[in-house]
């Protein structure tokens, strides 16, 4: 038969039987003699062979409805199964009553305080696999292996905590009661618990994510000979319905691509998401399976324990197998949800040979069917082999059920995820389902078990931690190393005055730091330039020969421009991060570098650049998971502001992003005007994120915009930092405003100064102000210290500090909306009047003076602002402040920006 008579046969009846019976002998034949990787090997030739010849041969990346390891092909557990099983239940219940005492303690105190009891139930087997036998904590001869522990289990890693020692039952009494010091938190959180917590994964989603990056940060610092990190591995922990989360999935093909054999996922399917099934009219194993092995992983499947390998020994017809593949996943769903005689007429009765495959079975035989990620023997085959797969990243689908072992408290319902109170009756039956040994007269209390130090459990438990290094989840806060950052004098090319005639930008003000800091023998090697795609638009492209881009394979391929000084290098020791068009993975190889202190005990700085309105709005989650990681690095906003990328438009003119970072207590946020603003600032961040290892992260925002430096006053560094200074004094004059700006507009400031003067006899002070972010976090503070010593010496805000020996009323603007500048208004010097103009309302494309003009920020508006807060005191006539719109043809009539 021809190729194209094949094809037009496609979709028929079998028109040669005996030909296809011959052809599945042969396979059965390869299989039966010479095994199923010699089978798989002619299958894939004959496949290659069929698409030369252009037969259409569509791609499928699932496998069946079965186990990925064969019995036969499973590596045995070393470990006393029987011992791990007692630990097991005295988890469970350990953390199923810390879960119900939190909700039953003082119900008049506003509300339940949560917990999850049904998630660690699921996953129990499957931790306990990882601490007996796989998850190395750091020691003299291993960095350690990073956990991405399931956010809602974590009352389950306090319970085996617990066991070990490490926790004690005060501390499990005040689960979720955190404010007194004394509490755990209710997820995994580095900020609240900053020596357990490695990562936090609540926030669901970017966990996976972020792990992904992680990995590949491992490879980065090996391969730049920083660390040895080649027998690390990081693990992943996450439920199949997280895995709908676009981040979930996002980076996948990264993994692939750079064979980060060092990374697993176990994706817990449970089949269950919070509400109800995560596909009930599908088959979310399968979806995933075709997820992963179409984006190049290594698939590993554990759907069904052991007692039901004798039953698919015995079905040589496959009809179980095709019942297994045709059941939905609403229905497996149901079948937990019931007993075992509901099983076997609506699961086994779907076919008369399945039927009689459990007739001599009981109903009670039936139900104790278990699923894979219940058998503990299972699943440490299925990471013994994960852990050995080398070249992919592995993924494990492990079947599990939600609330395994809670019986009628919610075993396998929709209403599992929620449950956190149980009755009497539903704790006794939890007591017998897994014999823990504490008699009906204690029940009421639901109190802790934990046998006796001497006891073989409690031996078992801390040999198996000792010989994996140590316990865990465990986090280093400090580096073991140091360095000291090189003097401000260093950066004296940023430092100093623009020469006559030449402008730059704060863009370039950085570059030119950045450049320098990697020229320092010491501190240069651990700095992480990362982009996303846009190197050239922040002039860092002079870097991809300096230094290199990361690429593990290097660069197999010629730049097209390799004849240019500054052409695309890629080198497997390059030290830039470039992630493409992906800001979320900018971000995630951002936060692997800085926490790298703590994962890697290395002290890395990376400096992330992006455009300023894709940070914040775009990957404001993930901020907030670098706070509370407390993340240490430099995260650089370019072409910010609302008037300053005058040709985007709506999408890129950031006027906000400020406003967000203020949002996160250890982000230390500044908008620069000058260069040298730039290095000192940088150099701050520096001093405290590298000498002194403070939990911090900075981020500053930049300009495209080029304009003369006047270089550094000596004497303002600490007032730049504390984030204003007077930059620019007016002349004598009774008649006096302040005039606050930060970023390009603090430009129009100074212009209006002379505006004042000339147009209307009025001196202005004119103040750089690059941060009234942090001028609002230190008015606060004192605000919060003399409310609560009121007989002490009172505190002075800087603010206030600066401007009461510089009389008049304040105006202040910027290129970010009015709330920016607005914080610092409580800590204005009482009785002056305070004007503050900003770009609310959404960007668009013109030049920046038409930009400036429509958002009413520009230096015409300013004077009229200086104007009527002078008059508003009565210090001029309100007819000046009419004079002054109509002599600079202010439109009285348009409509408000924030509305436009």
């Amino acid at each position: 038969m021809s190729a194209s008579d094949a094809q037009n046969n496609r979709g028929a009846g079998d028109i040669d039987a005996q030909e296809t019976r011959e052809w599945m002998e042969a396979l059965a034949a390869v299989i039966e003699k010479e095994g199923p990787e010699r089978a798989h090997f002619l299958l894939e030739q004959l496949l290659e062979e069929a698409r030369q010849n252009s037969i259409d041969m569509p791609f499928s990346a699932n496998t069946g409805y079965v186990n990925t390891i064969e019995p036969t092909e499973e590596a045995r557990c070393p470990g006393n199964i029987e011992i791990e099983e007692r630990l097991r239940a005295y988890m469970r219940w350990n953390a199923m009553a810390m879960v119900v005492k939190a909700n039953r303690h003082n119900p008049d105190d506003g509300g339940d305080l949560g917990g999850h009891i049904g998630s660690f139930a699921s996953l129990a087997h499957m931790f306990g696999a990882g601490f007996n036998h796989f998850w190395h904590a750091e020691s003299e001869n291993h960095g350690g292996d990073c956990l991405y522990i399931q956010g809602h289990v974590s009352p389950g890693v306090y319970a085996r905590a617990y066991l070990e020692g490490r926790l004690t039952e005060e501390q499990l009494l005040h689960f979720r009661q955190e404010v007194d010091g004394k509490g755990l938190s209710s997820y995994p959180h580095p900020k609240l618990m900053p020596e357990f917590w490695q990562f936090p994964t609540v926030s669901m989603g970017l966990g996976p994510l972020m792990a992904i990056y992680q990995a590949r940060f491992l490879k980065y610092l090996h391969a730049r000979g920083i660390a040895n990190t080649e027998n690390r591995k990081v693990w992943v922990f996450c439920g199949d319905g997280e895995m709908d989360e676009v981040e979930s999935l996002g980076a996948i093909s990264l993994a692939a691509r750079e064979n980060l054999d060092n990374l697993i996922f176990v994706v817990n399917c449970n089949l269950q998401r919070l509400d109800g099934p995560v596909r009930g009219n599908g088959k979310i194993i399968q979806e995933l399976e075709g997820e992963f092995r179409g984006s190049g992983w290594n698939v590993i499947k554990l759907l069904w324990g052991s007692n039901w390998d004798p039953l698919l020994a015995r079905d040589k017809d496959g009809a179980l197998r095709k019942i297994m593949m045709e059941t939905l996943d609403g229905d497996y769903q149901a079948f937990k949800a019931n007993d075992g005689a509901y099983v076997r007429k609506h699961f086994f009765g779907r076919d008369p040979k399945a039927l009689e495959l459990v007739s001599h079975m009981s109903d009670d035989d039936i139900w104790n069917l278990r699923r894979g990620g219940h058998d503990p023997q299972k699943v440490y085959a299925a990471y013994h082999q994960a852990v050995n797969h080398k070249g992919q990243p592995t993924v494990l689908l492990i079947k599990t059920v939600k609330g395994f072992g809670m019986g009628k408290a919610g075993e396998g319902k929709n209403t599992v995820h929620q449950t956190k109170k149980l009755t009497d009756e539903d704790i006794k039956y939890f007591r017998d389902r897994f014999n823990i040994p504490i008699p009906d007269s204690e029940l009421p209390k639901i109190p802790f078990y934990k046998p006796a130090d001497d006891t073989p459990e409690m031996q078992y438990l801390h040999e198996r931690r000792k010989a994996l290094g140590g316990y865990l989840p465990k986090r280093r806060t400090k580096a073991d190393e140091s360095f000291t950052v090189p003097s401000l004098e260093t950066f004296k090319a940023v430092l100093e005055p623009t020469a006559e005639g030449r402008e730059i930008s704060t863009t370039q003000a950085y570059v030119r730091f950045l450049t320098q800091l990697l020229r320092d023998q010491a501190l240069g090697p651990r700095v992480v330039p990362i982009l996303v795609d846009e190197a050239r638009t922040f002039g860092m492209e002079g870097l991809f020969r300096q230094v290199g881009i990361y690429n593990p394979a290097g660069q197999q391929y010629t730049p097209v421009d390799k004849d240019q000084v500054m052409y695309y290098k890629e080198d497997k020791a390059g030290q830039i991060l470039q992630e493409g068009i992906n800001e979320a993975g900018g971000m995630s190889s951002w936060i692997a570098a800085a926490t790298s202190y703590s994962t890697s005990n290395r002290i890395m700085v990376p400096f992330y650049v992006y455009y300023s309105m894709f940070g914040f709005q775009r990957i404001g989650d993930l901020a907030w998971a670098a706070g509370d990681m407390q993340a240490r690095g430099f995260l650089l906003g370019g072409t910010s502001g609302r008037t300053t990328l005058n040709g985007e438009g709506l999408q890129h003119e950031d006027g906000h992003s400020h406003i967000l970072a203020g949002t996160i207590p250890n982000c230390v946020s500044y908008d620069p005007t000058f260069a040298h603003e730039v290095g000192v600032i940088l150099h701050h961040g520096l001093k405290r994120m590298v000498e002194k290892q403070d939990n911090v992260f900075y981020y500053l925002t930049l300009l495209n915009e080029n304009y003369a430096m006047p270089g550094l006053t000596a004497g303002t560094e600490e007032q730049i930092i504390k984030g204003m200074y007077l930059c620019k004094p007016g002349a004598e004059g009774d008649k006096r405003v302040q005039l606050l700006g930060s970023g390009t507009i603090l430009r129009e400031s100074i212009a209006a100064q002379a505006l004042l003067a000339t147009d209307w006899g009025v001196q202005a002070d004119v103040w750089s102000c690059p941060s009234f972010n942090e001028l609002t976090r230190d008015g606060q503070d004192c605000e919060r210290f003399n409310l609560l010593h009121p007989t002490e010496k009172q505190r002075v805000p800087f603010v206030a500090q600066q401007l009461e020996k510089h009389a008049g009323p304040v105006v202040a603007s910027t290129d970010y909306m009015k709330n920016y500048a607005e914080q610092i208004r409580p800590f204005i010097p009482k009785g002056r009047e305070y004007k503050v103009l900003g770009t609310d309302g959404f960007g668009r494309s013109d030049f920046r003076s038409k930009l400036r003009e429509h958002f009413e920020i520009n230096r015409h508006y300013i004077v009229v602002a200086a104007l009527r807060a002078l008059a508003d005191e009565g210090k001029l006539p309100l007819a000046k402040v009419a004079e002054a719109i109509k002599k600079y043809g202010i439109k009285t009539d348009k409509v408000n920006p924030l509305y436009a």
